[in-house]
Formats: structure tokens, sequence, C-alpha cells
């Protein structure tokens, strides 16, 4: 994560008050950031709340919160927010419905790194796609660098985000859209189908698409790879599927 030293940033929450305030104002919260050994009274009633919420909080070195917060004082505590709040599934159907298109979706199966989902993001708004669904939990959010990565794109591509992605791919073929999974040893892109509802799923930086989520795509897509090296970047190679899906639309 890009940081500015001494600068708190835009996603950041830091202290006990302004976190629990922030919890208690239903404010979108992707994590809470806690300090290794934190457990004073203050801080068990705020994980609490937390919790109720279903906010995933994570245990980090109190240096990490001193980077993070800017030098702020941040009492073993730090939210982390979203720089936008986040649609649904809905959402992205009602878009494609108001576009009168069919429905484009990204699918991505713990994409982690910040800079990848913002890149992502910017591709998608540019190559017309309806919105992009994540995990809850071990995916990269809207912070404040996914929004920097994404030129802005942020503000204007709908994400939502869900429980478990195997599930809703099982919704979205419900709904008609043919579910292409991006991964190894798959059909190579350049002699798929990529016309009428499409959902593209891209997989982590390391591990690639889940074995569950594999299965429940409908066909597995491949990039030839004629080089030494044998898989792209994520980002990379959501924009070439991204944009062999666009060209097929009408």
């Amino acid at each position: 994560m890009e940081e500015i030293k001494n600068k708190q940033k835009d996603d950041i929450i830091a202290g006990r008050n302004p976190v629990n305030e922030a919890i208690r104002s239903s404010r979108t919260i992707d994590k809470i950031l806690v300090a290794r050994g934190e457990r004073t009274g203050a801080v068990v009633g705020i994980l609490a709340k937390a919790k109720e919420k279903q906010i995933p909080i994570k245990e980090v070195d109190s240096k990490k919160l001193d980077f993070l917060s800017g030098g702020a004082n941040h009492q073993g505590i730090v939210a982390v927010v979203a720089v936008k709040e986040y649609s649904s599934v809905d959402d992205i159907f009602a878009l494609a419905e108001q576009r009168g298109e069919k429905p484009f979706i990204i699918v991505l199966d713990e994409v982690e790194d910040p800079h990848n989902l913002g890149a992502i993001i910017r591709t998608a708004e540019c190559t017309g796609a309806h919105g992009i669904i994540i995990p809850k939990r071990r995916s990269a959010t809207l912070s404040y660098s996914v929004g920097k990565a994404s030129a802005g794109a942020v503000e204007y591509m709908p994400v939502a985000r869900v429980t478990n992605i195997a599930n809703t791919i099982e919704l979205l073929k419900e709904k008609g859209l043919w579910v292409f999974g991006a991964d190894m040893n798959g059909t190579d892109y350049t002699e798929c189908n990529f016309e009428g509802a499409v959902a593209l799923v891209i997989g982590n930086e390391g591990k690639g698409i889940g074995r569950l989520v594999r299965e429940k795509c409908d066909q597995i897509v491949s990039l030839p790879m004629k080089g030494k090296i044998n898989s792209l970047n994520a980002s990379v190679a959501a924009g070439v599927l991204m944009y062999a899906v666009s060209s097929k639309r009408k």
C-alpha cells in the first residue's frame, strides 16, 4: 500500500472513539486492525460490536498502525473504510437493464493486491462491464490505493461484496449468464463464444481460482503462453479477457 509519510489516509480512521462511532454510524468498514495483544475494556467492546456487524478483524503489529495512521494517536485500533459505498448484485443487474444490455459481470475470487483490483475496475469501466463482484474476506477492498489505481473508475463501476463466490456464481447462472473461469488448461480464449450474458471469473494472484469456484464455472478459458513465463499478472489477464468479451458485444 502506497502511503504518505506523516499523513493519515482518507480510508483510515484511527483511535477508539472514532472507530467506535464509525461502527455505530453504519459506515462501510472493510476491516478493523487491532494491535497484537491489545485487549483493554474499551477495545474489547469495540471488537464485540464489529463482530456483531460481521466486520473482519485482524491483529497486527503496533508499528503497522503507526504507519497507517500517519503518526496520529491510534490507541491500538484502526478502521479501514471504503472510499465508496458497495453496491449489491441486484444493482449490477439493474444497470445492465437500464442500458438495455445483456449483463457483463466480473467476478474476482480472492484478488488481494489493491493495485490489481484498481486496474481491473478501470478496465472493466472502459470495456462496458456492468459491475464487479468480490468476496467479503480474503480480498482487496475499496481502499484509497484501489481508488487511486482505478484512476477514478471506482466512482462509476458498481462493486458488490458477497459472502460466498461459489454460491453467487450459481445465482448468476440461474439468471442466464454463461460463466467463464480464467485458469490454466482451459479452452484458448480465441475459440470461446463470448456473446450474450457473460460472467468472467478471475482468480487469486498466486493460486488462481479455487477448486469449488472452478467447478461452478461453465467453461474454463486460458490465454496462450508463448514465452518462458507461464502466467500473467491478474489484472493483465483480466484486461485481455475483458476486451475479448467486449469485442463480441453489440
